[in-house]
């Protein structure tokens, strides 16, 4: 099993998407930063993993910074984290939203 997970980081927050392999959106939130949002965010993936003994679950994580305590705890739960350069995303929404404005829960999708 792939669930897919983005997260737009902020100072305070994180907006959070997880995704099956599909694409198929399964939960969207605002997290707070720290300790609450990590566990909270592991509780939201436990919910959609599943049996325990079914399939081995893998967790993929685009999250917009490579450091901190967030990103130390999304490693340490064996997760696999994939930092995306803010610009990055920046240059993904001019070129494919009408607008073009920053949005933390478009940005996570």
């Amino acid at each position: 099993m792939l669930l897919l997970v983005g997260d737009d980081w902020a100072e305070d927050h994180h907006d959070i998407e997880v995704q099956d392999a599909s694409g198929r959106v399964l939960s969207k939130a605002k997290l707070p930063e720290g300790i609450a949002g990590i566990t909270r965010l592991h509780a939201m993936i436990g919910k959609h993993v599943g049996d325990v003994d079914a399939e081995p679950v893998q967790v993929v994580v685009g999250i917009e910074t490579e450091r901190g305590p967030w990103v130390q705890a999304l490693v340490a739960a064996d997760y696999q984290v994939y930092p995306i350069n803010p610009r990055q995303v920046a240059r993904y929404r001019e070129r494919h939203g009408v607008s073009g404005a920053k949005s933390d829960p478009g940005d996570s999708h």
